[in-house]
């Protein structure tokens, strides 16, 4: 599952090389992160004074707002300091993920950038809000409509692994468990994952919102299939014994200062442990997949019996 490119695989790699390993199912790993780190300064202050300045899961910058939300200070001059950072870290990414994957990333919607300063194992997080257990993202970025939920990490640690564990790709864990999650899929059944008369009225009123000063609202959108990975989320999370199912399991270790990206809607993923990291979240259209047969909405869509979705 893990494809590693280091250095000189990167230079040499195609332009959809690394695309169609993140559609085939795997996580994208760089021994040394291709793109740049912030400096040291703006390193010690995220390691040593983000810490006791969380008041959420994470402190993220979102573009669509324009604004740090997680952070707590009133100091305006701890915002901007933090807010440039995931700025850069972001614009940075997106050129990198442009250079690299420029067909599937093209007209991507670039979404929050965060920094997580806390030691992820024993938060004593909601499960809903855990990253210690295993899961696949869903409806936390509005209605994606079957888009892909691409994620790139960095980890700043400079001295501890970033920890991963996988129960397998959606498709396979869905194989095994979508009959007990409670998904509303039935073989034939014709407008599985149609948006009806009230969600069209709903992306009508908050696109609405968001042209008139609250383009954050877009975050409450939703749509039938994100409802659907939504209740498989949470069927993961909620369930003990898919939690200690050993079918599929794997483990990765992320040094510090490597990095990695996937497809975090169609790889199952938790992080067991690990402190500092980077996340840029990004959603790329389905119509720009070469494997769109592998999108979880198109395996859904599969179990009820439909053509596959193209966006």
């Amino acid at each position: 599952m893990l494809e590693t490119y280091d250095t000189q695989r990167l230079e040499s790699a195609g332009p959809d090389d690394l695309s169609d390993a993140l559609e085939a199912g795997s996580i994208v790993y760089f021994p040394q992160s291709p793109v740049p780190i912030p400096g040291d300064e703006d390193l010690s202050f995220i390691r040593e004074d983000l810490p006791g300045l969380i008041k959420l899961k994470n402190i993220s910058y979102h573009p669509e707002a324009g604004g740090i939300r997680g952070l707590d200070s009133e100091d305006p001059a701890v915002a901007e300091r933090i807010e440039r950072i995931l700025v850069t870290v972001s614009d940075d990414i997106s050129a990198f993920l442009g250079q690299v994957a420029p067909r599937l990333t093209r007209n991507a919607t670039i979404g929050t950038c965060s920094i997580r300063p806390l030691e992820e194992k024993g938060r004593n997080l909601s499960a809903h809000a855990s990253n210690e257990l295993v899961h696949v993202d869903a409806g936390a970025y509005g209605a994606t409509n079957g888009d892909r939920i691409l994620r790139f990490f960095i980890n700043v640690n400079p001295h501890t692994d970033r920890v991963w564990a996988t129960k397998g790709s959606f498709r396979d864990v869905f194989a095994r468990h979508g009959d007990k999650a409670g998904l509303d899929y039935q073989k034939g059944q014709s407008n599985y994952l149609a948006k009806g008369p009230l969600d069209h009225l709903r992306t009508g009123l908050i696109n609405g919102l968001s042209k008139v000063g609250l383009p954050i609202a877009k975050v409450l959108d939703s749509s039938p299939y994100d409802r659907e990975m939504r209740k498989f989320h949470n069927y993961m999370k909620d369930t003990p014994a898919f939690q200690a199912d050993p079918e599929g399991h794997q483990e990765f270790r992320f040094p510090p200062y490597s990095a990695w990206m996937v497809f975090t809607d169609t790889v199952s993923h938790a992080c067991l442990s690990g402190q500092y990291c980077f996340v840029q979240t990004s959603i790329v259209r389905l119509e720009n997949c070469r494997l769109p047969e592998l999108a979880p909405i198109n395996v859904l869509r599969q179990a009820a019996g439909q053509p596959r979705a193209s966006q």
